[in-house]
């Protein structure tokens, strides 16, 4: 299962630039100016910037809280978009 949002921002590569290295000191991430993936324990997350939207990609592991991995994900992005937060997410 992979759980998807546009959100709609013209800072997508500094969030997603931002998101993966505070997480890098905790957990596995890969991350350039376009794309990003962590290895969270919740399961995968995959971003990718575009000139107005960030792609945010989910795919929870089996066991995972689903409705709390989109939230904590939400969280953390709102927090450095703390100008424009919240930002919309819809998930699909």
């Amino acid at each position: 299962m992979t759980i998807t949002a546009t959100v709609p921002t013209t800072s997508a590569s500094r969030y997603l630039q931002q998101l993966c290295k505070h997480w890098s000191h905790k957990f596995e991430v890969q991350f350039d100016a376009e794309k990003g993936d962590i290895a969270f324990p919740m399961g995968s997350i995959h971003m990718e910037a575009q000139p107005e939207a960030l792609l945010v990609s989910l795919a929870p592991n089996p066991d995972a809280d689903v409705d709390r991995f989109k939230q904590v994900v939400a969280d953390h992005l709102d927090r450095f978009a703390f100008r424009e937060a919240p930002l919309p997410f819809k998930w699909q």
